[in-house]
């Protein structure tokens, strides 16, 4: 894991420790501003923004709980470490119920002490911070309150969410790709009583088996090359919010059997560890697979299968529920003018009879993608049936009967790579999924995995 950087403040009025603390963090590569005393910080504080303070808690003149309650109250995004001694243990204790993220003893015992205080700091603060960007991003394509849902399959899958909201039970979403998996996640997590607390989510078909491991479960120091120091996963990440699982069908049996037990414990170890970790985590997973073919396959877990779909919600495709594209395409290029900074009223009357037309075998997703596209070539009012770059397609016949998620998953596959030239790396970015999973699906439909010039 590479080192964060960050700008810190320093704050201590002996200039042996000012010197010392200055020189453990500017090794660690952060840009640091040192401050003898309160009244000097306080006037830095008032130029600048800084990610981290670091302040003695003995002063004279301005204190560090004075300090401490200066950044809290005008810049409360900033991280405050208090510096006390020994005898003064009971003041960083104060501090730390007034906001201070952490405390050290005087004189350190060890530089490590402060450099892993800062790197854990700052990587609790990346996720947070991730989360958080997340959030907003979703909220500016669909805020929570605005989930478009005229149809009556969709209103109804809303509905079950906001059911199963207010309590802690497992959900599992399913539904084709890009049909909005995370987004009804957030909006279980938004509706529920943690909804103040981090919403973390994992890929799990991002990551090999190993890097997954230490992503969800944190590692030890030492516990594999280039782990230089410990790692809280995500599932400690999340204690007291919800972790969002998505392509939880990649998972392997070594990881499955791990996220088994923290389902029915509550309990892990770190790798490398023997330590046993207890967290509060609300997890929603969400597949484009077909789980119950997967366990009967033997490739998922059954008992895990029934741990996770405790309460199932499933997304319908973008194609069956028509009543939506047009307000939703309405809504999304709303965001786009706004973003690209013109001005876009609508679409003419063949670009509507387009978008209901096709058949969009991406979802949600790809209708983003056309609309963002499209709002970026315009130079009028309205967008035009060329802006959109579309083939009308016909709907399937309904003499053909419901086909299963896995053909339908293979047309998208197969009409998202048709678009895309055969370029794999571009119908994976296009599909949501990573290039592995990709290629998975591949030699599973018995699609040729002959490579393209183009990718």
């Amino acid at each position: 894991m590479s080192k964060l950087k960050a700008s810190v403040l320093v704050v201590d009025d002996e200039p042996a420790m000012r010197l010392l603390l200055t020189s453990i963090l500017r090794d660690e590569g952060h840009e640091v501003t040192a401050a003898a005393s309160g009244e000097e910080a306080r006037q830095l504080l008032a130029k600048r923004h800084y990610r981290l303070v670091v302040t003695d808690l003995k002063m004279p003149g301005i204190s560090g709980l004075e300090l401490l309650a200066q950044v809290k109250r005008d810049d409360p995004d900033t991280a405050v470490i208090i510096l006390t001694a020994f005898g003064t243990v009971e003041g960083a204790v104060e501090a730390m119920r007034k906001g201070a993220v952490h405390y050290l003893l005087k004189p350190l015992a060890n530089p490590d002490e402060l450099r892993m205080a800062v790197r854990r700091i700052l990587e609790e603060k990346r996720v947070a911070d991730e989360a958080t960007t997340l959030r907003q991003a979703a909220e500016a394509v669909f805020p929570f309150g605005e989930i478009i849902a005229g149809d009556a399959k969709m209103q109804a899958a809303l509905e079950l969410g906001r059911s199963v909201a207010p309590t802690d039970a497992t959900v599992l979403i399913t539904g084709e790709t890009g049909t909005g998996k995370e987004l009804m996640a957030r909006a279980v997590h938004h509706w529920s009583p943690r909804a103040d607390q981090a919403f973390v989510a994992v890929n799990c078909a991002a990551l090999a088996e190993t890097l997954l491991e230490s992503e969800l479960f944190g590692h030890e120091k030492g516990a594999f090359t280039g782990a230089a120091a410990q790692r809280r996963g995500r599932f400690e990440l999340a204690h007291g919010g919800t972790l969002f699982l998505d392509e939880v069908g990649e998972m392997t049996p070594a990881l499955q059997a791990k996220l088994l037990r923290v389902l029915q414990e509550g309990t892990f170890e770190r790798v490398g560890g023997t330590k046993t970790v207890t967290v509060d985590v609300r997890v929603i997973a969400a597949t484009n697979r077909d789980m119950q073919r997967l366990v009967a396959e033997r490739v998922f877990r059954e008992d895990l299968y029934y741990r996770l779909s405790v309460f199932p919600i499933v997304l319908p495709p973008l194609r069956e529920r028509p009543a939506d594209i047009l307000p939703l395409a309405a809504h999304i290029l709303q965001q786009a003018s706004r973003r690209f900074g013109k001005r876009i009223v609508g679409f003419t009357d063949e670009a509507r009879a387009l978008l209901q037309d096709y058949a969009w075998p991406g979802n949600i997703r790809e209708l983003q993608n056309v609309i963002e596209r499209a709002a970026i070539l315009c130079q009028g009012e309205q967008i035009l049936p060329a802006h959109l770059n579309l083939a009308p397609t016909s709907p399937t016949p309904a003499a053909a009967g419901p086909r299963t998620l896995r053909e339908l998953e293979r047309e998208a596959i197969l009409a998202v790579l048709s678009a895309c030239k055969g370029n794999r790396r571009a119908a994976a970015e296009q599909l949501g999924i990573g290039l592995r999973t990709l290629y998975t699906r591949l030699r599973e439909y018995g699609i040729s995995l002959e490579q393209d010039a183009e990718e």
